[in-house]
């Protein structure tokens, strides 16, 4: 690494914390009111309701929404999802004890696979979503009504894309075996001639 401090052994903690950061954004998607959201602001959907409120409500049917686990679609987007969840909490957990002992450092592809595993059940979930809302609930029957995908989506996409970067990474440390235990020669840009 670089010179100016930024030895490997001190940095293997980063990868974690990013995991943790899409653990808190995947919460944030799951629990998030703002899926989408009518220009009106007479509607508004969360991932598992569609309400004709602009806070969106409780979800309750009493103040108007309907529950998505009616549909197929609707349970598949937060199985999906959810799936992909579980599952990176599984490789949080894994990658202290990768990244805690040389004997370790084997699992560092097999948690690379898992977390490219779960982006790609979360991209499925996050494609299902907006395709089969819109088809299933006419969202381009009225053109002065525009919908935006909002806020708690967005996580979903923010958690998905630290998902396939920290896959990536985890897929490629093993080969930095002895940067990662301090056992490498330092390496310098340029040497004096």
């Amino acid at each position: 690494m670089l010179r100016c401090g930024l030895a490997c052994e001190r940095c293997r903690w980063i990868l974690p914390l990013l995991l943790l950061c899409a653990i808190v954004f995947d919460i944030i998607a799951l629990t998030g009111r703002g899926w989408l959201q009518s220009s009106t602001h007479v509607q508004t959907s969360s991932l598992w309701w569609r309400c004709s409120d602009e806070q969106g409500g409780t979800g309750s049917s009493a103040e108007g929404c309907q529950s998505l686990m009616e549909y197929a679609w609707g349970r598949a987007s937060v199985a999906m999802l959810f799936c992909g969840f579980i599952i990176l909490i599984i490789c949080f957990i894994l990658s202290f004890f990768a990244l805690c002992g040389p004997q370790m450092l084997v699992f560092l592809r097999v948690i690379g696979g898992l977390l490219a595993l779960a982006a790609v059940f979360q991209i499925i979930s996050l494609v299902i979503y907006p395709v089969k809302y819109t088809q299933t609930f006419n969202l381009h029957d009225n053109p002065a009504v525009t919908y935006i995908y909002n806020w708690a989506y967005g996580f979903g996409w923010a958690a998905t894309i630290i998902l396939i970067g920290c896959a990536f990474f985890f897929c490629c440390l093993p080969n930095y075996e002895d940067d990662l235990l301090g056992n490498a020669k330092p390496r310098y840009f340029y040497t004096s001639a």
